[in-house]
């Protein structure tokens, strides 16, 4: 069993951002017909589904929708977001239970907002943590230890004057009942034109697993264009994806400290979180 499943309802996003890495693909949005036929393969292996592998799951026309099918499936429910419509459609995701947690992604703001923004972007975010309380985790996340870019000061400040027992530092830290906030370092996307720098290990097919918005499956949710495609939702099973030859040998170099596939020797998050190996 595999602890989480990424789902992308969309890779269309309403910001673009230089830490992204974007992507080849045709914009798309997975119809709601698509996702009740991921959820209902994925759900016997995790209750746990996050919204996303790129783009922002607040632009899908029927997030609705979505999350009534996460609701009768009993599912637990991610949305990782930029904040920019969350004013808008905060109030319908606190209407399902599936809703577990929110992560507002606030590297976002110096990359396409003026400084001078910073008050109309951040109030309701602020606004909708409020709400959530007790119906909904809320994650603030930060990069490069809250000073990838020249607004974080200033609110994690605004993080501050809201919770007045908060402390930055790199890591995780809990704001409030429900609360929490992450800094961490950045990191470099997998990509197939980096320099080889091999992980030791990676929790990609043991952790999680994530599904593009064509059906594609793929090890890990850094996998931006598909490159290490395993199979096809809309067509196989997860059983039958999991231990295809592809993915066992994936899996089992992992076990054994090396990274059989190319785009997986140049993946910079796995190098920072687990190290070189061979």
């Amino acid at each position: 069993m595999i602890r989480k499943a990424y789902i992308e309802i969309t890779n269309v996003c309403n910001l673009s951002c230089p830490f992204c890495h974007g992507t080849k693909r045709a914009p798309r949005m997975l119809p709601a017909t698509g996702f009740r036929l991921f959820a209902e393969k994925l759900r016997p292996l995790t209750p746990y589904f996050y919204l996303h592998v790129l783009g922002e799951p607040l632009t899908h026309p029927d997030l609705d929708g979505i999350l009534s099918v996460c609701d009768e499936l009993g599912a637990k429910v991610t949305v990782t977001t930029n904040g920019t419509l969350i004013g808008k459609a905060g109030g319908a995701l606190l209407r399902h239970p599936s809703l577990y947690k929110v992560a507002f992604s606030l590297h976002a703001f110096d990359a396409n907002f003026a400084p001078e923004a910073l008050e109309n972007y951040l109030a309701p975010i602020l606004s909708f943590a409020k709400a959530a309380k007790g119906k909904a985790i809320v994650v603030y996340k930060f990069w490069d230890g809250g000073a990838a870019g020249p607004s974080d000061g200033e609110m994690l400040a605004r993080l501050k004057a809201a919770y007045p027992l908060f402390e930055p530092a790199r890591g995780g830290a809990r704001l409030d009942d429900g609360v929490f906030v992450d800094i961490q370092d950045r990191f470099s996307w997998p990509d197939a034109d980096a320099n080889e720098s091999p992980p030791a290990f990676c929790m990609a097919l043991r952790d999680q697993i994530a599904v593009l918005s064509d059906g594609t499956v793929v090890p890990c949710c850094l996998d931006a264009d598909g490159e290490l495609a395993l199979g096809n939702l809309y067509t196989d099973d997860p059983e039958t994806i999991l231990n295809s030859p592809r993915a066992r040998a994936l899996t089992d170099g992992f076990s054994q400290g090396r990274a059989i596939e190319p785009l997986c020797r140049r993946c910079g998050f796995a190098e920072q979180r687990f190290g070189r190996g061979k």
